[in-house]
């Protein structure tokens, strides 16, 4: 009998800030569930056009430089809730040129037609390059240089992102949005069988943990791993840029014991830290000769 997987399927768009805030959410949950659990995404298009957009309640909407300074605060406001590092200096997500968050939603469907791991990742990348790094992402040289960093194939990425290919699968999306009235981002679609349940706005991981045992009737369980200091290694291997929010949680770990693991593969060398904004990440300490066979790039 084929063993049942249950999906979670996020509404998103690669620059919503709580969106960005349920990363940590995200990667619990695939530490904790593993392969009883698959997770994919909508793109649902957060900003068509930020001139005639508006959002009252955090003042952003008209003037593309002045929705940049209001989106900045807001997003700082959010990072001190959900934890996730924002760089205001600088902070630039719309212009007079580029005043939509379309291009972004675009490209990930470029790169999902040409591999749907890849792809993931450059989601990834998006989210921190727009909200750490205060890159303009629906540039599209800024969308090659991060497809770039996440081995896509960029001839087949530029093709699929220019010749409507990538905007019909986008299309598809908005259609997939409105018809489960997702209509605020994130939302979840939790599935097990015949089951579902349609979860709207950030979720902590308590409320997924109980929405999972509800859908699935307890066929699907938790599984904590330890808090070991090489699955802490592991975990930070297999996603390559953590935020420490994401390990703690994780791993349930306290802000001593967390610091205790970081400080020891610190010493160790196995680790490096890339400072972001108002905080920072962890990645993997490379080799010094050491290529990477997916991006083809060799780092010093």
């Amino acid at each position: 009998m084929e063993t049942k997987v249950l999906e979670i399927i996020q509404f998103t768009d690669p620059v919503c800030t709580w969106c960005w805030g349920s990363e940590p959410v995200l990667r619990t949950l695939e530490t904790r569930f593993g392969s009883q659990l698959k997770i994919s995404y909508v793109m649902g298009g957060l900003v068509k056009d930020i001139t005639s957009f508006y959002d009252s309640y955090n003042d952003i909407g008209g003037d593309p430089e002045r929705s940049n300074q209001n989106i900045a605060k807001h997003w700082v406001d959010a990072s001190n809730r959900h934890g996730m590092p924002v760089k205001v200096e600088g902070f630039k997500l719309f212009s007079k040129e580029q005043p939509s968050t379309y291009p972004q939603n675009i490209a990930y469907k470029a790169a999902q037609m040409q591999d749907e791991a890849k792809a993931t990742r450059f989601l990834r990348r998006i989210r921190e390059a727009s909200a750490a790094e205060a890159q303009q992402t629906n540039v599209t040289e800024v969308l090659v240089e991060l497809a770039s960093e996440t081995g896509l194939d960029i001839a087949q990425f530029l093709d699929d992102f220019t010749n409507g290919k990538a905007q019909k699968a986008f299309e598809e999306d908005l259609y997939t949005t409105a018809q489960f009235r997702a209509n605020g981002f994130p939302s979840f679609l939790i599935k097990y069988g015949e089951n579902s349940t349609l979860l709207r706005g950030y979720q902590n991981y308590n409320n997924f943990k109980a929405v999972i045992n509800q859908v699935s009737n307890g066929a699907v369980q938790e599984v904590k791993v330890q808090s070991t200091e090489e699955n802490v290694l592991d975990f930070i291997n297999k996603y390559n840029s953590l935020a420490p929010v994401e390990i703690k949680m994780a791993f349930d770990l306290s802000d001593e014991e967390f610091e205790k693991i970081q400080n020891s593969l610190s010493e160790k060398q196995l680790i490096s830290i890339r400072e972001a904004g108002n905080g920072y990440f962890i990645s993997p300490k490379s080799n010094p000769m050491a290529c990477n066979l997916e991006t083809g790039a060799c780092k010093k």
